[in-house]
């Protein structure tokens, strides 16, 4: 018996076999990895994820859910599951427990919270080899964004300080119960390698990035003042009166290194 989708949940389930084929396809399991998805639902990908890998470990929230996923593992794989809100789950700690350098997660992310699941996995990129995840298309659009476009923003910018953000391909409405009001597609993150990710100090760098784009229409002199003055932001390189969508990931880290009294 399938289960009824709870709005408050952000709930959405897969259902179209293509679309799971290629998905599944896309993340390439294989038997020796450590996989992790966050909001298995009724299973869709779950299932065919554990076949190939034998093992996968699932974080989810709704605890109607559980029973089934269970009693469907059963002769497909090792199913375990943590009942937790996402955010509240330490992925680097988890990688140690169980002895492994790096987790590989993957999901369906409900819409709603989407951001902030992005931002949590990416402060354990340490500790995850590539991320698969299915957004509304209007989110990766924004996270694959190119500075000048008019969604390049914050999103854009942290993760793109912390991996290579591969758009894969796009999910119309109706493969999912109930369909819901947006495109979706389908996203690859893979962490940079330690060697090259930047070395300015990552509070900083969030600051800055959340500060100038707070109120997008004002210059960086305006938008940082509580940061740095002109001076300093001459100092990295960078016009005063430029406006934060201008600025490429690197010109935030240049920012961010910048010494200054403020």
């Amino acid at each position: 018996m399938s289960a009824r989708p709870k709005k408050s949940f952000g709930q959405h389930f897969l259902h179209e076999r293509r679309y799971i084929e290629r998905i599944v396809s896309a993340i390439s399991p294989r038997p020796d990895d450590f996989l992790v998805e966050i909001g298995p639902g009724e299973g869709a990908l779950t299932f065919p994820l554990l076949a190939a890998a034998g093992k996968l470990t699932a974080i989810e929230l709704d605890n109607d859910l559980i029973p089934n996923l269970q009693a469907n593992a059963a002769g497909v794989g090792e199913l375990s599951i943590v009942h937790a809100d996402v955010l509240q789950v330490d992925f680097t700690a988890m990688a140690k427990c169980h002895g492994v350098s790096r987790l590989r997660i993957a999901g369906n992310l409900p819409y709603y919270i989407s951001s902030p699941i992005l931002f949590h996995c990416v402060e354990h990129a340490a500790a995850v080899t590539d991320m698969h995840f299915m957004l509304q298309k209007e989110v990766v659009d924004r996270m694959a964004a190119e500075p000048g476009s008019k969604v390049y923003g914050r999103l854009s910018v942290m993760l793109q300080l912390a991996c290579r953000v591969e758009p894969l391909f796009d999910v119309p409405p109706g493969a999912f119960r109930p369909p819901p009001k947006v495109d979706s597609s389908v996203v690859r993150l893979v962490p940079l390698a330690p060697e090259t990710r930047h070395d300015a100090d990552p509070e900083r760098v969030h600051h800055i990035v959340k500060a100038a784009f707070a109120q997008r229409r004002k210059t960086l002199s305006n938008a940082l003042r509580q940061w740095m003055d002109t001076d300093a932001i001459r100092q990295a390189d960078i016009d005063p009166k430029a406006r934060a969508e201008t600025l490429s990931p690197g010109d935030f880290v240049r920012l961010a290194k910048i010494k200054t009294a403020l």
